[in-house]
């Protein structure tokens, strides 16, 4: 190597070093951009159908996931402030707290939620607690919104021109092809990781339209004091805590059947409590356990084992955070697709596979008794 080459490889070398420098530092984001991406490529592909340039199918994929997510998280928001304060007035909750937690002291009754009344507690001093313990922390939630708007702006980003200009990224990394090893191990990783996380959003959409049937069907049969409240949103809700290893829907059908069955106990109805018990049988069975079964293998991909994907989804958290979650599937898929395409080939195992007769059977001498 002269060099000219030497200097242009040291360049080389630092201007990489410095991407992955940056790219570590924004490792959560890159990895659920890279999700989103393989998440929704089918659907970015099905628009062409439509006849929209590839900018605007990105921008339709990029709208349809945002527009749903923000309505359904703001909605529940709403839904739990407005049930919350309901439930701290009937049962005089903030007079025990007042009683027990100086920070509260001051507070005699929760503002109404709207402009007119917020504008009134805080005329009367009612917010001071708060405004001061937002004072307080204020360099702490500042960094905390700041840091979420930022990741959030390149998930955006990175997912919308993963979609527009992918097959140009795939293009630049087949140009490093050897003997065609590299080619085949980039096309089987892509497929492999297409299928496997689209195969992630098909279950949170199969799950959240079984959830709502079911618990929809169970308010048809329950009496009014233990219905499901609100029951279209807690099966949405339901579809999105599947992605959660480990406790998964739990958190969402765990909690319904507390707050459906608190009111009753404490209202000495404990009668009632056989179609909380019922409720619980049928989240369990029909939206846990039979769709985890069922539905799973169908769409976990191609090649890679539902039993390791499983695996991956529940230790990648414990091990990376929550990235972890989107992290671990992708690298499982990427690590067992090039054990089994590239791998072999690399050690000198013959490119046939198991398709390959055995040497001896080559023979015709071998054939005769």
């Amino acid at each position: 190597m002269n060099e000219k080459r030497l200097v242009v490889a040291c360049f080389g070398v630092l201007v990489a070093v410095a991407l992955a420098l940056l790219a570590y530092r924004f490792v959560a984001p890159l990895t659920v951009s890279i999700f989103l991406y393989y998440s929704t490529r089918r659907y970015h592909k099905a628009l062409k159908r439509l006849h929209l340039p590839s900018r605007a199918r990105a921008a339709v994929v990029l709208a349809s996931l945002a527009v749903p997510l923000i309505l359904l998280i703001s909605y529940a928001v709403v839904l739990l402030v407005v049930e919350a304060r309901h439930f701290i007035t009937q049962y005089a909750l903030l007079d025990v707290a007042a009683a027990n937690v100086s920070w509260f002291a001051g507070i005699d009754t929760l503002p109404k939620l709207s402009v007119h009344g917020l504008y009134g507690a805080y005329q009367s001093g009612e917010l001071d607690p708060f405004i001061a313990f937002a004072s307080d922390h204020a360099a702490f939630l500042t960094n905390l919104v700041s840091e979420f708007f930022l990741d959030l702006f390149v998930v955006v980003i990175v997912t919308y021109y993963l979609l527009v200009d992918g097959g140009r990224l795939r293009e630049w990394l087949l140009r490093f092809d050897d003997d065609a090893i590299v080619r085949d191990y980039l096309e089987a990783t892509d497929a492999e990781l297409e299928a496997v996380l689209f195969g992630n959003l098909l279950n949170v959409i199969a799950i959240a339209l079984i959830a709502i049937a079911a618990f929809n069907v169970y308010n048809a049969v329950a009496p009014a004091p233990v219905e499901v409240p609100y029951p279209a949103l807690a099966g949405a809700l339901t579809g999105l805590a599947s992605l959660v290893p480990v406790v998964g829907m739990k958190l969402v059908y765990l909690p319904l059947a507390a707050i459906t069955a608190i009111p009753v106990a404490l209202t000495g109805r404990t009668s009632l409590l056989v179609y909380v018990a019922g409720f619980l049988v049928v989240a369990v069975v029909v939206v846990d356990t039979i769709p985890d079964i069922v539905l799973r293998p169908i769409l976990s991909g191609e090649n890679t084992h539902v039993g390791l994907l499983m695996l991956a989804y529940t230790l990648g958290p414990v091990v990376l955070g929550f990235y972890g979650l989107f992290f671990a599937p992708i690298l499982l898929v990427v690590g067992m697709t090039f054990a089994d395409t590239a791998l072999p080939r690399l050690l000198g195992a013959d490119a046939d596979g198991d398709d390959a007769l055995p040497a001896a059977q080559r023979r015709l001498d071998d054939f005769r008794a």
